[in-house]
């Protein structure tokens, strides 16, 4: 009877459940039936009310197949499920799709490489479907926790877990493709997501690479796939995919995860990885969204600023490829915090180092001492190459910008620093940064081509770099006349004039140079003297060595070339006379390998500039004069006296004057029109300047105490100065004990009397001298303010008091101008 029952109650099962049932063959190996599942697929598409209860009851014998180890029939539904969502796109399947997710979950709990294979590529099948309207309460928090883990599978089988690996990858891959359109489904980009998708693409891109290192060959099944199936491979899409559909709001939880990875698994020392990873990002990501990568890895930066040296210099060299390509599109508003943070960074590797260095002298060994200096060195050197790559790399219109910022941060003798406390890192930490920041603006101003000269070198950039060029130190003043070729020679000559010789056809070196614009006139006749003034204190340093001999060859030249009009020849003419006459007299006893260095420097430029001015008088006298050196003072000329051990004279001959150019000889050949030479006969006189000597000092206590005592001691006029000099006046300046003493007790006195004197006391002492001050003010309004000469009156002054005698109008007498 209940078999009865059974058999008649068979054909009353709905309709759906038998078509369904009717697509699972008996022996799971035939397959899915085919023309069953054509029926199954037109009544879905005839009647999409349906689809949720197929799908239900699909789900329904999938869970059961699942738990019964039932592989083929699991198979063969998920094909089902496959091909009834690519045949039905109507609103009713937004119920099937839960059921279908429902049964790719289970899969992937499952636990079984194949199942786990199955269900992932059903559900990238399900990404690639585009649906009319969004979703309100899909989610794909399991599918991303899921996925994730399979990126970090750690199967045994290198080919199993090569598979699985895969198959999250691209599991992923489905979530981003489906969700990163989707509006409702923002949630996407938030950290608790993030923190799981881009960690496991970078995992497995950073596999492939560490394999790559060691030299171990990749596993057979992975080396004979091709790229899709390779997990590195398809990461790096994955992630090139998500960077690329990131929104503004968005970058920083893109970004984030991936600072974080490299810093998890100790990534930035070495830092290849790093590095090619932030290639990708800022390959991948939209121009506009720069400057939030390149302001997180700042951030990041700063957040590491106590960590080792190679680590520092692994994220300084990340941002340098940030910046690298971020600086050929836009960067937006971090050009000055780049440099700013870069700088501050680099304060802090100096006082490091130099940290180290105090405890390393107290405790620690030499060696170690030495390798850390060395690692913070690194830090220094990255730091630099990124400003001057960054900088380089920039507009004009901004580099000129870079180029003030940055010379604002050199700590400059006498004037006062911005950011850089010099005094805590002492002399030796101050010429450091100098020497690092000098280095730094030599990239970012090479290349650099302005216009004009006034735009290129304004005064706030100029002056601190002169007054660098005045100090003690053959280096700096290197790096200061480097910087100003790379400004100054537009025309890229100083190739052809590379060191310091006697050049026998200047026309050979086929120079550049154009007719010189009315701004360089107007900036040398501006800051002309200014420049003269600073090769001419260059020359005579007793520190300079043959490259700074070189260097200032090569200022002169191409202040000829660049910026010379006929004014400018003869200004530079009578400071090469200067120079030559300095050297004869002699009166700071210079070392005779700077007095005949010198002479040959001077010798190069005269013969340089005559045949520059192409003045046949002028070259035969100047070819005239080389030619006598070579014979009988060879010491005089660049090619001698700068070659290894070459014999120095015990003194110069000032009375053989045809060694040496004579004014009168060269104001003679220039004698002609375009020239003034009565002007040579003046001769050149450098006007030194407070500032020139504060720069020469080499402590900022010694150069504040100076400049407070110049201001707080008014100079006395001549007269006094001409009365006071005396011996007892210089007896009395030495001994200032008393003085001292005396000024003590006055200053005890004032003070004890205004604590202990009565209210109406002081009130009387002060009202006394505001009426002082009161008179002698009416005094001096009395003899400089005089009443203005009236038509209708005339002033007369009889005892003492002015009087006033009207005139009558009729009888004034008017301008014809003012009368109509």
């Amino acid at each position: 009877m209940p078999a009865g029952v059974c058999g008649c109650c068979g054909p009353l099962r709905p309709r759906y459940k038998r078509l369904v049932d009717n697509i699972f063959p008996e022996d799971p190996k035939d397959g899915l039936s085919k023309s069953d599942m054509e029926k199954l697929t037109f009544y879905a598409v005839s009647a999409p009310e349906k689809l949720d209860r197929i799908g239900a009851y699909l789900a329904e014998r999938l869970s059961r197949d699942v738990l019964r180890h039932r592989y083929g029939n699991v198979v063969i539904a998920m094909e089902a499920l496959d091909q009834l969502l690519m045949a039905c796109h109507s609103q009713s399947i937004k119920p099937f799709v839960e059921s279908f997710l429902h049964m790719v979950a289970k899969l992937l709990e499952s636990g079984e490489p194949d199942l786990q294979v199955l269900g992932t590529n059903s559900f990238v099948k399900f990404a690639n479907i585009e649906e009319a309207t969004p979703s309100y309460h899909r989610r794909y928090d399991f599918f991303v926790s899921q996925f994730s883990a399979m990126c970090h599978s750690t199967h045994q089988d290198p080919e199993t877990r090569t598979r699985i690996r895969v198959a999250g990858i691209k599991g992923l891959q489905g979530v981003v493709r489906k969700t990163v359109n989707d509006e409702l489904q923002a949630i996407i980009w938030e950290p608790q997501h993030m923190d799981k998708l881009i960690p496991s693409m970078l995992f497995n891109m950073q596999e492939s690479e560490d394999l790559d290192r060691a030299g171990h060959p990749s596993t057979p099944s992975v080396a004979g796939q091709d790229g899709e199936e390779n997990p590195a491979a398809l990461a790096e899409s994955c992630f090139r995919e998500l960077l690329g559909r990131a929104a503004y709001g968005n970058m920083n939880n893109a970004v984030r995860p991936v600072l974080v990875h490299l810093d998890n698994h100790q990534l930035w020392d070495p830092n290849e990885f790093a590095v090619s990873c932030f290639r990708i990002i800022m390959y991948s990501i939209q121009a506009q969204h720069s400057h939030h990568v390149i302001q997180q890895v700042l951030n990041h930066l700063d957040t590491n600023n106590k960590n080792t040296p190679r680590v520092r210099a692994g994220i300084v060299q990340v941002l340098l490829e940030t910046v690298a390509i971020a600086a050929k599109g836009s960067v937006g508003p971090t050009v000055l915090e780049v440099f700013n943070t870069l700088l501050k960074h680099l304060r802090m590797s100096v006082d490091f180092e130099l940290g180290e260095d105090s405890r390393r002298n107290s405790s620690t060994s030499a060696s170690s001492g030495r390798g850390k200096e060395s690692e913070e060195r690194i830090v220094q050197n990255a730091i630099i190459q990124t400003i001057g790559f960054f900088g380089g790399n920039l507009p004009d219109y901004q580099r000129a910008e870079v180029m003030m910022f940055v010379m604002g941060k050199v700590p400059v003798y006498g004037t006062p620093c911005h950011t850089l406390d010099t005094v805590k890192i002492g002399h030796h930490g101050t010429k450091r940064i100098q020497t690092m920041l000098l280095s730094s603006l030599i990239m970012v101003t090479s290349g650099f081509k302005s216009k004009s000269m006034a735009a290129a070198l304004p005064p706030p950039f100029l002056d601190p770099l002169f007054s660098i060029s005045l100090m003690e130190d053959s280096e700096l003043r290197q790096l200061v006349f480097e910087i100003l070729h790379n400004i100054i020679d537009r025309h890229d000559n100083r190739a052809k004039l590379r060191g310091i010789r006697i050049i026998p056809n200047v026309a050979a070196l086929k120079i550049k140079r154009e007719k010189i614009s009315k701004q360089d006139v107007a900036f040398m006749k501006k800051h002309g003297q200014q420049l003269y003034r600073h090769i001419y204190l260059g020359c005579k340093e007793e520190d300079n060595v043959h490259k700074n001999f070189e260097l200032l060859f090569t200022t002169l030249a191409i202040l000829t070339i660049e910026l010379a009009n006929e004014e400018v020849v003869i200004d530079l003419i009578r400071l090469s006379i200067a120079l030559q006459d300095m050297v004869l007299a002699n009166e700071e006893n210079m070392p005779m390998l700077i007095r005949c260095g010198i002479m040959a420097l001077v010798a190069a430029y005269l013969n340089f500039l005559s045949q520059m001015i192409a003045n046949p008088p002028f070259c035969q006298l100047v070819s005239k004069v080389i030619e006598l050196r070579s014979m009988e003072a060879a010491f005089l000329l660049p090619e001698h006296i700068f070659r290894d051990k070459c014999p120095l004279p015990e003194s110069l001959d000032q009375e053989d004057r045809l060694l040496y150019f004579q004014t009168a000889d060269m104001a003679e050949c220039l004698a002609g029109p375009g020239y003034n030479a009565e002007r040579l006969s003046i001769p050149y006189v450098p006007q030194v300047t407070d500032l020139d000597r504060l720069s020469r000092r080499k402590s900022f206590v010694d150069t504040i105490s100076l400049q407070v005592d110049i201001v707080s001691n008014s100079l006395p006029d001549k007269s006094q100065l001409a009365e006071e000099i005396t011996f007892e006046t210089l007896k009395k300046a030495i001994d200032t004990t008393g003085l001292e003493e005396q000024e003590r007790e006055k200053r005890r006195q004032v003070m004890e009397k205004f604590q202990k004197a009565p209210f109406e006391e002081i009130a009387a002492h002060c009202e006394s001298k505001a009426n002082m001050l009161h008179d002698r003010l009416a005094q001096i309004f009395e003899l400089t303010i005089r009443p203005p000469p009236s038509p209708s009156g005339v002033v007369s002054i009889s005892s003492g008091h002015t009087q006033h005698q009207s005139v009558p109008v009729y009888e004034m007498k008017f301008p014809d101008l003012c009368v109509y």
